[in-house]
């Protein structure tokens, strides 16, 4: 199993002013196999995501992009921006990046034409269900997904995001059985109900949801990143273990 670790993991950090170019050893020495780093938390793009880049050839990561933004705008515009994202991808050396879907039921352009224009080739693009109606739903992700393996961009996928279920009211074997076909990725965090406000869990194994059970209809050949919030590495590396017993058993 590929293990990944995303940088949400470290919020305390990131909020205390640590730059995720600095996280990418501490990942390696927690015995990841890479890192996703989220574009949000970058505060200079261009000295960031070339460090996050050396860092992680010199330790052996595999790289992974969370970009917080749609391919499709509210109008049903195509991102413009999507190519500088990927230049961001290329200065990092990310094998996957991830993008939410958006508005696609709006979009009247030429897909083939617009896809054509990105690094696909190079960089595996996915989509991911958020927590948003456009975005959060298997019928509108599948919609893309077809569209664009219709158009001969099949190596489009897609990223499971578990804990994103409950708040867009899915079901979560459901919806991994109807778009298992084009996981690629696959985020783990697990949801509690506080008093009837949904919240992420600190643990995988305190929520409303069996990942393990989850993870038997999903491919067992994609890498697994853990998201969500952990305070201390000592925790991080017991959810790890976690994982991989409970991936591999």
């Amino acid at each position: 199993m590929t293990l990944i670790l995303n940088t949400w993991i470290f919020e305390q950090d990131v909020k205390n002013g640590t730059p995720q170019a600095e996280l990418v050893d501490r990942t390696a020495k927690l015995g990841a196999d890479g890192i996703e780093v989220r574009r949000e938390y970058f505060t200079d793009l261009e000295t960031e995501t070339a460090a996050v880049g050396e860092r992680a050839k010199a330790n052996g990561l595999m790289v992974t992009y969370s970009v917080p933004d749609e391919l499709f705008f509210e109008d049903g515009q195509f991102n413009p921006k999507l190519t500088t994202y990927f230049d961001e991808a290329k200065a990092m050396g990310v094998s996957k990046i991830k993008f939410n879907t958006g508005r696609f039921d709006r979009y009247q352009g030429n897909l083939k034409l617009d896809l054509s224009r990105l690094p696909l080739n190079e960089i595996e693009m996915n989509v991911e269900n958020d927590q948003t109606e456009a975005s959060g739903n298997v019928a509108p992700i599948k919609a893309f997904l077809e569209a664009a393996g219709k158009v001969g961009f099949n190596q489009i996928g897609y990223v499971y995001d578990l804990g994103n279920w409950a708040f867009t009211g899915n079901d979560a074997i459901q919806s991994a059985k109807a778009l298992a076909a084009y996981t690629n990725y696959i985020h783990l965090k697990n949801t509690v109900s506080d008093h009837g406000e949904l919240k992420t869990s600190a643990d995988l194994n305190t929520g409303i949801y069996d990942w393990k059970r989850i993870l038997n209809e999903l491919p067992n050949d994609v890498p697994i990143a853990l998201e969500f919030p952990m305070a201390t590495d000592e925790k991080i590396e017991a959810q790890m273990a976690i994982l991989k017993a409970g991936a591999e058993g």
